[in-house]
Order: structure tokens, then C-alpha cells, then sequence
């Protein structure tokens, strides 16, 4: 019997994914990675192509042994990654310098290009849905200002994902979904548009061929089988970014359909048509689909999976304990100690991930608001809820955002990612939208996507729509509880309130932005 295997290089983790013909997960190895800041850059976040590709050899190789299965029994693979992080590799393939997603160093060169090429931003973001906030450009640039020596090597770039794909087939190459979060690209036509780059001095000859998802590199190279144990017969097939591939694998691959990504982001995506221009408010971002003539319109969350990381590791030491001893997870015992703290979590108030404002971007400096010194309603369980309402009350926010701009009416959201294994989480989700949430048999969507990129590459299924149709089986469904729902109303009035104050300090100096987007 033959295998497909998908490889997910999220923010915080790397994992590959075995999955049956059929979309059943077989097997998972998953091994955290970090991206760490290089020192005398502010705000850098380098990628470790070394390092991580021990890592993505490593957890291929895991997967196929928790498989009990052999390198000749994956058919074809494909790979999703976070978006914006991007590899440069010389004219010989080589990787020469790699960033990961939210790297924030190129302040100055994002500061210069909005205060030389006037409207130029704007110019660009009419044609890709994107900022120059975390945008390849001035990425490049400040390589070419920084490091010219490197600069100048230079020919050829990727994603992320790509250069996993490139790692085990020798073809650097990329697609709509993940290139399109360079900036230098076409919504409409889909592919690069190499003048932009060129038109502010930076090579336009660098670009790789675009294809689309499903395409096949190649096979599997013989160096790439020694590191990783997989047959030179395996089928490398084109993948694509994170929150689109794991929309195929939520079953939303047509117009008007909505999804939130709960992962180490949060992502709130609405299906549009490829020929719809971008608001001209520049508030939201308009990304390339997986599926072809589509594009999503989407809010994004910053941190919540992580912050949810940071306050267990922070914390919840005695958790972690007694649900090593009970044998669940850690965020199952505190779904379990949350679940009747009441709505609004007594009134704290998280400050982490400000709302969508895509064209100038910042968050406060993270904190809790509202805290009580009575510890039977301020204690480790309310702070937890807390965090989970913040969530989806960002979330929500986003999704009237995109609404506005597209004026789609949202009734249903699919939700998955690993937050959408909360039960808690979840019903708090319907309650602040107020709108019906499906949870996926298989969480894990953007694997699945993955794996569904693979077997249409491999022949398997005919092709990605159809495929996203027949293998996403539902598991559960939430509907909103609507007294709920009109106090989450209140809640989310307050929030946005307290976070505009929270920003004030900030911008007097007092207090440090969790992030800001480079150029403010």
C-alpha cells in the first residue's frame, strides 16, 4: 500500500505527517525549532537552514519508523510552510542567507522606501494584497545594505516550504500561495511581477518559476534519500502556504467560505474571487488561494498559540505535572480547571495581539488588565479562559473587518489547528461570533492539504477541489449560545477600548511593543 507525506514547517514546530490515500493520519513526528534574533540586528529573526533541515530530516525519518513503514512506501510528498519567510540561495543552489516569518530588521529600508518611492505602497499593494511591513523587498534590501558581499551572490529566491521541496529534489521553485507573500506579485495573473523589484533596486532576475500547487519538482534525489531514508521514487510536488493549504485540508475551496487557523498565528480567511481589488484602506491583507481563480481575504492573530505556549511553560509547572500523572495533555487540564469561570474570566483582560491594521501595524506592550488579588477568581484557570476569549474576540473583530470589505455575510466557521482540539475553545469561538463552528476530523488541516497537494501531484485524486471535498469529514459542531454572544459583544467594546490606551503608552515611550511592523 502506498503513502503520502506531508511537511508542515509551522512558526514554532516542524512536523511530517503520513497520511493513507484516503486522508487518514498513519503517523506524526513533530520537533519544535526556535528562530533566534542575530545579534547587534533589533528585531531579527534568522532561519537556521542547517540546523532545521537536521531537524526535517530527522522527524521524516521518525515518521516513517512510527509508520513502521519504508522510504519506498511514500508515493509523493508535498510541503506547507509559514508564510513571508524567505531563503536566498547563489547561482549554484546553495543557500546564502534565510529569514523566518515575522522578521522585523528592515525598519529603515521599509522607513526609506515609504519616504522615496511615494504611493509606492500603495502602487504595490493594489496588485498583491501585501504591505512592504513583511514583504521580501526590503528584506533584500537590507541584505544589500548590510551585507553587499552576500547580496551580490544572490540568484535565486523561495519560501520556506519551497526549500524543503528544493532540499529533496535539487528544483528551486515556488507557487501563488507562498510567493504571493513576498509582495512581488500579481493577485489577478497569479505570478511574479519582477518589475517591482527593479523598480526600486533590487535584482528582478531572482525569481523562480511559478507553479501551481499540485505540480511535480521531481523525485526524491539520492543525497536527499541517505539523509532522510525515502526512496528516490518519491514523488517532491509543489505545496504551498500554511493557511491556504490548510484551508484545502478544512473542505474551503470555494467563494464566500470561512475558516480560522488556530495555530502558533490565528488566521481568519474568507474565500474571494482573484479579480477583487484589495481595500484601498490598506486594512487587510488579500493573498493568493491554492486553488486557482481564488484569493482570501485575511485578518491575522498574532502569538496566540505561542503566548498559550508561554503562560503553560511560564505558570502552569503543577499542571504540567498532575497531567503527566493523569496521562493528557496540559491544555486538557486546563480546559477542564476553566471550564465554569464564567464569561469575561471575571473581567481580565489580555493585551497581546492588537486587531488587523495592515497597513500600520503595532501591538502593546503584552499584559493583563484587570487583574483581582482574590485568588479563588484570579488564579491560573480565569487567566487561561481569559486567554482563550482574547482569541477569539481578536478573531472575531477581524472577521466584521473582512465583512466590510467584502461584504460577505458569515454565518459558519470551520476551525482547526491545534487550539481547535479545545472543546472549551471552540464553544467560547461560537459564542464571541456568534456564528455556528465545525471542527474537521483530521485538525491538522494544513497537513492534510499537504498530503492532498501530493496525491494530486501523484495522481491520486483528480484534482484539489475535488479532493478537499471527499476526504474532510466532520467531527464536531459548536452553535453559539447567544446570551453569551450579546455579552461578548460588551467585552469585545471594552477590549478594543483598553488596547487603544495600552497603544498610547507605547507611543509615549512607557511601555514596549510585543511587535511592530518595520517602518513605524
Amino acid at each position: 500500500m502506498k503513502y503520502l507525506m506531508a511537511l508542515d514547517a509551522g512558526t514554532g514546530s516542524f512536523r511530517s505527517v503520513i497520511f493513507d490515500t484516503q486522508g487518514n493520519e498513519i503517523a506524526i513526528a513533530q520537533e519544535e525549532w526556535t528562530h533566534l534574533e542575530v545579534e547587534g540586528v533589533p528585531n531579527s529573526m534568522s532561519f537556521d537552514f542547517d540546523k532545521n533541515w537536521s531537524i526535517v530530516c530527522n522527524c521524516i525519518k521518525n515518521s516513517l519508523s512510527e509508520a513502521n513503514l519504508g522510504g519506498e512506501n511514500i508515493l509523493a510528498l508535498s510541503a506547507t510552510s509559514m508564510r513571508e519567510g524567505i531563503v536566498l540561495y547563489d547561482a549554484n543552489g546553495e543557500e546564502l542567507w534565510a529569514v523566518a516569518n515575522v522578521d522585523a530588521r528592515a525598519e529603515k529600508e521599509v522607513k526609506f522606501l515609504k519616504e522615496n518611492f511615494a504611493g509606492l505602497e500603495e502602487e504595490f499593494y493594489a496588485s498583491s494584497g501585501q504591505t512592504f511591513a513583511l514583504g521580501a523587498l526590503p528584506r533584500i534590501l537590507w541584505l544589500k545594505n548590510n551585507h553587499p558581499e552576500i547580496y551580490e551572490k544572490v540568484a535565486h529566491i523561495s519560501m520556506i516550504g519551497d526549500w524543503i521541496l528544493a532540499r529533496l529534489s535539487g528544483v528551486i521553485a515556488s507557487d501563488p500561495s507562498n510567493g504571493g507573500t513576498t509582495g512581488i506579485f500579481s493577485l489577478e495573473n497569479r505570478d511574479w511581477v519582477c518589475e517591482m523589484a527593479a523598480k526600486v533596486g533590487i535584482k528582478d532576475d531572482i525569481f523562480p518559476p511559478c507553479y501551481e500547487v499540485g505540480t511535480i519538482l521531481g523525485d526524491v534525489s539520492e543525497k536527499a534519500s541517505s539523509q532522510t531514508n525515502l526512496s528516490t521514487e518519491t514523488k517532491v510536488v509543489v505545496g504551498g502556504g500554511d493557511v491556504q493549504l490548510g484551508s484545502a485540508g478544512l473542505g474551503i475551496v470555494e467563494d464566500g467560505q470561512v475558516a480560522i487557523l488556530g495555530g502558533s498565528f490565528w488566521q481568519q480567511i474568507v474565500n474571494i474571487s482573484s479579480s477583487v481589488k484589495p481595500p484601498k484602506d490598506m486594512a487587510i491583507r488579500v493573498n493568493p488561494h491554492v486553488v486557482a481563480g481564488l484569493s482570501q481575504a485575511e485578518g491575522i492573530t498574532f502569538f496566540s498559540g505561542l503566548v498559550m505556549r508561554w503562560f503553560r511553560d511560564a505558570f502552569c509547572d503543577l499542571e504540567k505535572l498532575e497531567a503527566k500523572d493523569l496521562g493528557i495533555d496540559t491544555y486538557a487540564l486546563l480546559e477542564e480547571k476553566a471550564k465554569n469561570v464564567p464569561v469575561g474570566s471575571y473581567g481580565i483582560m489580555p493585551i497581546f495581539s492588537d486587531t488587523m491594521k495592515y497597513g500600520k501595524w503595532y501591538h502593546a506592550a503584552p499584559s493583563f488588565l484587570n487583574l483581582s488579588i482574590d485568588p479563588e477568581i484570579c488564579n491560573r484557570a480565569s487567566m487561561f479562559k481569559a486567554l482563550q476569549e482574547n482569541a477569539c474576540i481578536v478573531s472575531a473583530i477581524n472577521l466584521e473587518k473582512i465583512k466590510e470589505f467584502t461584504g460577505i455575510e458569515i454565518g459558519e466557521v470551520v476551525f482547526a489547528g491545534g487550539a481547535s482540539k479545545g472543546a472549551l475553545w471552540s464553544q467560547t469561538l461560537a459564542d464571541v461570533t456568534g456564528c455556528t463552528v465545525k471542527i474537521p476530523k483530521v485538525t491538522e488541516a494544513t497537513a492534510l492539504g499537504a498530503c492532498i497537494s501530493a496525491g494530486v501531484g501523484a495522481g491520486v485524486y483528480s484534482s484539489l477541489v475535488q479532493a478537499s471535498k471527499d476526504l474532510v469529514v466532520w467531527d464536531k459542531v459548536y452553535e453559539p449560545n447567544m446570551d453569551n454572544y450579546k455579552l461578548y459583544g460588551e467585552i469585545k467594546e471594552k477590549w478594543q477600548e483598553a488596547y487603544k490606551v495600552q497603544l498610547k503608552l507605547v507611543d509615549d515611550n512607557i511601555t514596549t511593543s510585543m511587535w511592530k511592523a518595520p517602518g513605524l
